[in-house]
């Protein structure tokens, strides 16, 4: 696996695989009712959003 190679280190291949996809794990908002959303192709180009949550919303 190249992103084990690069940064030299051990991944759990089973827990791994959770952060991978299109569907969000799930979470509570914190305090300031962000979140931030990193989408990283398999070119490895990376992009970065950052939304503001409607109050008391669960994704």
């Amino acid at each position: 696996m190249k992103l084990k190679k690069d940064i030299r280190a051990e991944l759990d291949e089973d827990l791994l695989k959770h952060f991978v996809g299109t569907v969000s794990l799930p979470f509570e908002a914190g305090a300031n009712n962000t979140v931030a959303v990193k989408i990283v192709d398999d070119r490895g180009i990376e992009s970065l959003k950052v939304m503001r949550l409607e109050t008391g919303e669960m994704k």
